[in-house]
């Protein structure tokens, strides 16, 4: 057991038994002040966030190998890069400090911040983003409403990871508002298309992983040694522009119906501590390649959540899923991401694709729930939805729990403006 994942672990800052954040987590992200708009690399304890700069100022990390200024910093990148050897050295120190009867806890004031307080930043410096599609069951939704339930999965599905490159530079930390995308599309029985704002815009329930450790050109990474690569997880909102998504991605795929935002809650937390919550997938078949297969348990027990806010301010539960129903996992992921040589580097970011389970509680888009338009959801205003309108606000979460231990992940909360 990794020291930090005691269940048996107390703290002396009060911790809620709801948090996302208690002892046991120690995620990183970034954050600055409004006193102090410098950003620094930081974690979390309850209702505060652990200035991580200030806290090695005191020497909180003697004895471990740290460049001077690695948490002052705009991104956790070049902290990642260190090596899993020294972050886990690090998450386990401030564990200490943060334990019953520790000696800093009369220095609290210099290195906790009250979360109320902090500005939280986009945590990593993101070089390339792949966005995968490793449901199952929300795979076969979409087939079924595209190409009917003999057809729902295409040949290839079963036999590896699909994916495709998305843009990384539209990737925005939660809280940042997303205008509502323009684009083409073509109206239904019409034979040319329209421009104009989207329609039918739609959030995507997924999670991503962070790389914490770079390739050369020509290796390959095994899903024996995954793990070694990926430093942790946040909880993401791939929004997407279905009208003009539909219009565009024959034949090379999703194109601006994604490219225009999406977002990822300010915490990566390390896959170290999601260690305690690991489980078996899906029986995948036929069995996989060679290269795919692997051993142990490599899926997640993280329980998921879609709230829409209306402009009223009421909301609604869209859907409880959960991490765990991927039919790829990651190291799946990553092995064949790079079987062919593609070289990776500190900071990619790899999305699930939408997670849906196998009932209408669990789908992960609007476009699962509503049946391609079909159906609308009732909300306690009196509104409905379809899909998602001018001034909702999407509101995703995750946590884990089990051993009287819940590790969160924080919210990817993103409201939606008016088109230009």
């Amino acid at each position: 057991m990794i020291k930090a994942n005691n269940p048996k672990l107390t703290s002396w800052v009060k911790v809620d038994k709801n948090s996302d954040f208690p002892i046991q987590n120690i995620p990183f992200g970034v954050f600055n002040t409004k006193e102090d708009s410098t950003p620094r690399v930081c974690s979390a304890i309850g209702d505060f966030v652990i200035d991580l700069h200030n806290l090695m100022s005191l020497g909180a990390f003697k004895g471990i190998n740290l460049p001077e200024n690695v948490f002052a910093n705009p991104y956790i990148n070049d902290f990642m890069a260190l090596g899993k050897s020294i972050t886990r050295n690090v998450r386990n120190r401030i564990s200490d400090i943060l334990e019953t009867g520790h000696e800093f806890s009369s220095l609290s004031e210099q290195f906790l911040v009250p979360a109320k307080d902090a500005n939280l930043l986009l945590p990593v410096k993101i070089g390339d983003y792949t966005d995968f599609y490793s449901s199952i069951e929300h795979a076969t939704n979409l087939g079924i409403m595209f190409r009917g339930p003999e057809n729902a999965l295409m040949p290839n599905w079963r036999h590896l990871p699909v994916g495709y490159h998305g843009r990384a530079s539209s990737i925005v930390v939660s809280g940042t508002d997303i205008k509502r995308p323009k684009g083409q599309m073509l109206p239904k029985d019409a034979d040319q298309p329209v421009f104009g704002p989207c329609n039918l815009l739609d959030f995507e329930l997924e999670m991503g992983f962070v790389i914490g450790k770079a390739t050369n050109l020509g290796d390959t990474i095994s899903t024996a040694d995954a793990d070694d690569y990926i430093f942790g997880l946040a909880v993401f909102n791939d929004w997407s522009a279905r009208d003009i998504q539909k219009w565009e991605y024959v034949p090379l795929g999703p194109f601006l119906g994604k490219n225009f935002a999406s977002t990822i809650a300010p915490w990566i937390v390390t896959l170290d501590a999601l260690q305690p919550f690991k489980l078996k997938g899906p029986k995948q078949e036929p069995e996989v390649l060679p290269y795919l297969q692997y051993d142990g348990e490599k899926n997640y027990d993280v329980k998921l959540e879609v709230i829409l806010e209306t402009p009223s301010g009421v909301q609604k539960t869209l859907s409880n899923s959960n991490f765990k129903f991927m039919y790829w996992n990651m190291n799946q992921q990553l092995a064949h991401h790079t079987v062919n040589g593609c070289n990776i580097n500190v900071g990619d970011f790899y999305a699930s694709g939408t997670i849906s389970g196998k009932d209408e509680t669990s789908y992960g888009s609007m476009l699962e729930l509503s049946k391609a338009g079909k159906i609308a959801t009732e909300m306690p205003d009196g509104t409905t939805r379809k899909f998602i309108l001018d001034g909702d606000t999407i509101i995703m979460k995750g946590y884990c729990e089990n051993n009287g231990v819940r590790i969160g992940f924080g919210e990817a909360v993103g409201k939606i403006l008016p088109a230009d």
